[in-house]
């Protein structure tokens, strides 16, 4: 089996493990916990946002029901019918 393609696969595993000489291998338990910890800041950031939704959708009834607000157009002042 001593095709190029070999050759080269051959040459690129060998150039990866002298790169990798001394080195841990990635621990997977710290990479569930960084994915956890991201997954979770991704979360709070997302409901952060829909509880600020939820207040500004509660100030809007507020002042619609006091009458401080309304919905309704009002017709020009020059508008006749």
């Amino acid at each position: 089996m001593s095709t190029t393609a070999h050759k080269v696969a051959t040459q690129a595993a060998s150039a990866a493990g002298a790169r990798m000489k001394g080195r841990r291998p990635p621990s997977v338990v710290k990479e569930i916990v960084y994915g956890m910890s991201l997954g979770l800041f991704a979360g709070y950031l997302w409901k952060l946002h829909h509880w600020s939704n939820q207040r500004r959708t509660r100030e809007f009834y507020a002042l619609l029901d006091e009458g401080r607000i309304t919905v309704v157009v009002d017709e020009p002042a020059g508008a006749k019918d």
